[in-house]
């Protein structure tokens, strides 16, 4: 009992022992999860604008213990590392980045607005505005004769005394139509009808033009041909081009800059082993 190196060796098994002890009890310590009043509030609120009225206390005390089981069950899955690998939270994760850059938006000025106006004209263009009457001619009915019949009526409508109405096939097409947009036209008769429309006169029978229907003799009463609108008709649209526009250009900015911060290999297939 009086050697020295006895007594060193008995301190050391006992720092030991001590460090152990120490050791297993900060290995065992529990993680902290702190349910803030305002986690509490926000639970609150959400109720009472999910259900018109404010939860009771057992509720309550559901929601508050729903939030901490979940706390624990994510802490314990970030800990076994299951979000790895997994596309919906890569997914997920992503969407979020992506919605903190919307953050930093700026808003636009009217200097910006009108310059992406002036650079993307067609984008914005009003539509050309066209009102027509036409005469309908069923091929089924007028076969190999539909070019004589369409001449003679053409001959016809010439004449002051000849209503238009009394002539052509029965359809359930409406005899013309108001000032309406070219577009329009061209999703009820079809782009190419509307297209010939355009060229049309005004004011004199032509045809007959193909349509998706059969043919028709048309007679332009009115155009009002299209043209890039001012700012102040459009803003609200070039507004939403804009802000689009300027997204998708900050996040090829932003991702450039992170991009750097990586080295990316990508394999060849050619180097891998294909199994039969």
């Amino acid at each position: 009992m009086k050697e020295p190196l006895l007594h060193f060796l008995l301190l050391a098994l006992a720092i030991f022992a001590v460090h152990g002890l120490v050791g297993a009890d900060a290995d065992e310590k529990t993680d902290s999860i702190v349910v803030t009043a305002a986690k509490i509030e926000q639970m609150t609120t959400l109720f009472a604008r999910t259900w018109q009225r404010p939860p009771t206390p057992e509720e309550l005390k559901g929601m508050i213990d729903d939030h901490v089981k979940e706390e624990i069950l994510v802490r314990q899955a970030l800990a076994l590392g299951l979000d790895k690998d997994d596309t919906v939270v890569r997914r997920r994760l992503r969407q979020k980045m992506e919605f903190l850059a919307d953050t930093d938006m700026p808003a636009p000025t009217d200097a910006e607005l009108d310059a992406y106006l002036k650079a993307n004209p067609d984008a914005f263009e009003i539509d050309p505005m066209l009102a027509f009457e036409h005469i309908f001619l069923n091929p089924e009915q007028h076969g190999d004769r539909m070019e004589r019949d369409a001449a003679a009526i053409l001959e016809a409508l010439s004449r002051p005394e000849t209503d238009p109405a009394s002539l052509g096939d029965v359809t359930l097409l409406p005899p013309g139509l108001p000032l309406s947009g070219k577009t329009s036209i061209g999703q009820t008769f079809g782009a190419d009808f509307a297209e010939e429309l355009d060229k049309a006169p005004v004011g004199r029978w032509t045809g007959p033009v193909a349509s998706g229907f059969g043919l028709h003799l048309i007679r332009v009463s009115e155009r009002m041909p299209g043209r890039v609108p001012a700012l102040d008709e459009v803003r609200d649209a070039v507004a939403r081009e804009w802000t689009n526009a300027k997204r998708a250009q900050l996040e090829d900015q932003r991702f450039a800059e992170l991009l750097k911060r990586y080295v990316v290999s990508i394999e060849s297939l050619d180097d891998m082993e294909v199994s039969q």
